[in-house]
């Protein structure tokens, strides 16, 4: 099949997406703007992709999940193209390894050991199995491998398990509650002493603890903070809803009225 009978073919499959951003990187005839792409540029649109993935997954929009699930893919895509011009690796080369990965941390299911066992012996036996990994890679140390690009909540929990495995932890929640307390009122307290970059790092750190909690909790603080930015949205646009069904706008109200608004919408939701 010719290269345009493959471009389109839309049953082509992933050979003619991965023609199709050969093509947009081809350094003649592509596009000026993805020839000109790098590693660099392109890794924040595929956390952003990520972002949209998981916002799709929490609207229970399945039709829109497709679409950005393909938008994801696209990014995998992307960085195996200026791979494989650099010569570092290749799409088949990426596909393999993942393939590869997921035989050898399921032994229980593609090798000789039981499926008989709890979820968490399971969770267990992976990480004996990716700290297996990482020896292997020479990351000695207990923090090394978790990525810095992470979200940072999501990298301080994935540092806060690392750290915990080899006791390095509290062990009452209570003590991180206590901690919470504390570093917040350091916080609250030293405000108009500390220099902006103190107060910075004190914020970081009472962040860090909050983090703490929600481990200790079971909570993805990242997921638990979509949340309340959602649930945030929805009771502000009631506010505004309300006011612009009296002709006005939050600018034309003050916060005892907003408040009050607020209480009516937060009180509705509860009772649906």
């Amino acid at each position: 099949m010719a290269k345009d009978d493959l471009i389109d073919d839309p049953n082509g499959g992933m050979p003619r997406l991965l023609e199709i951003m050969r093509r947009l990187r081809d350094p003649q005839t592509g596009c000026p703007w993805d020839i000109e792409q790098d590693f660099d540029s392109i890794a924040p649109y595929t956390i952003e992709e990520a972002y949209e993935v998981a916002d799709a997954i929490q609207r229970k929009d399945w039709p829109d999940l497709e679409g950005e699930l393909g938008d994801l893919l696209l990014q995998t895509v992307y960085h195996t193209q200026m791979s494989a011009e650099a010569g570092l690796f290749t799409f088949e080369d990426v596909v393999r390894a993942i393939s590869e990965k997921m035989i050898a941390r399921h032994p229980h299911v593609f090798g000789d050991e039981t499926r008989d066992k709890s979820a968490d012996q399971q969770v267990a036996d992976w990480e004996a199995i990716k700290a297996r990994e990482r020896a292997g890679k020479a990351q000695k140390r207990t923090l090394d491998g978790v990525a810095l690009g992470l979200p940072g909540l999501t990298r301080a929990v994935k540092l806060q398990k690392r750290a915990a495995r080899v006791g390095f932890d509290w062990p009452e929640i209570g003590q991180v509650v206590d901690k919470i307390s504390e570093e917040a009122g350091e916080l609250a307290e030293a405000r108009d002493t500390l220099t902006q970059a103190e107060i910075i790092e004190e914020y970081g750190d009472l962040l860090f603890v909050i983090a703490n909690l929600g481990r200790h909790l079971a909570v993805d603080p990242e997921e638990a903070l979509r949340a309340a930015n959602a649930k945030f949205t929805r009771r502000f646009e009631a506010i505004e809803d309300a006011l612009s069904a009296q002709g006005r706008t939050p600018a034309d109200s003050d916060l005892n009225e907003m408040d009050r608004l607020w209480d009516a919408a937060k009180a509705k939701e509860k009772g649906d």
